[in-house]
């Protein structure tokens, strides 16, 4: 993993837990954001997206999202969210799969189910469990 790599799984990170900071139901913000054109812009080899900070990149979910963040939701911890936005971008790096492939495999669901157990293993050994799992 490079350290431009590891900087945008942070990034990712950071993203998911702005959207908690707004209110934005997480588990709809996940869903949305891993089958959004900005996930797939991050998923390629480069993309200026890759470089917009989470604020800019919270916009263009928002803007793709329509209403669909106007239904209240639970709302994860920051340590939470942020886990799961790291290792979702940590998998892509680790395997190329797309955001869209990484969630079919493991959902909102199966990572908010997992956290308390997972969460102290690295993200290799996260996404090998899941994987096995699926």
């Amino acid at each position: 993993m490079t350290s431009i790599e590891l900087q945008l799984c942070d990034i990712q990170g950071r993203l998911y837990k702005l959207s908690a900071r707004r209110g934005i139901s997480s588990a709809a913000f996940i869903k949305v954001f891993m089958k959004s054109a900005t996930a797939k812009a991050l998923d390629s080899t480069y993309n200026r997206m890759q470089w917009a900070g989470e604020e800019y990149l919270l916009e263009e979910v928002i803007d793709e999202a329509g209403d669909r963040f106007e239904k209240p939701g639970d709302v994860y911890s920051e340590e939470l969210i942020y886990w799961i936005g790291y290792i979702y971008r940590y998998w892509h790096y680790m395997t190329d799969e797309s955001s869209k492939e990484i969630y079919k495999q493991a959902s909102v669901k199966v990572m908010k189910q997992n956290y308390a157990r997972l969460y102290m293993m690295t993200p290799e050994e996260v996404i090998e469990i899941l994987k096995e799992n699926n």
